[in-house]
């Protein structure tokens, strides 16, 4: 009963607070400046997911810098130092059969790389 007693104090209590009284134009400014951010949020959205839709094509492998190398999965900074201390290469599949990248590596790669 003491437990009933204390939260119908509480309801009670919370009852009587009731939220501060707005002005209708601190609301429209409040609304603006959500709408703007939310506005600004989804360009950054959209741009983001245009740019992961839209395809760069295959790596060349003869071309590219240690970073864009680094950006495949499965190459770190030292495979990438040995592919471009490598180069030239004739085919993608020479970088596991010059022991530059192993085969599971060059596996998960093959689709995104190239030689030219």
């Amino acid at each position: 009963m003491s437990r009933f007693l204390v939260l119908s104090l509480i309801v009670i209590g919370l009852a009587g607070c009731t939220p501060e009284k707005r002005s209708p134009d601190e609301i429209r400014r409040e609304t603006a400046a959500a709408t703007a951010e939310v506005a600004r949020d989804t360009k950054a959205f959209a741009k983001g997911v245009a740019e992961g839709i839209r395809e760069k094509g295959p790596l060349n492998i003869n071309k590219a810098s240690a970073d864009d190398l680094e950006a495949l999965p499965g190459i770190d900074a030292a495979a990438a130092q040995r592919i471009i201390a490598g180069r030239p290469y004739e085919a993608g599949a020479e970088l596991y059969k010059r022991h530059k990248i192993s085969k599971a590596e060059y596996d998960r790669i093959a689709n995104r790389v190239v030689a030219r």
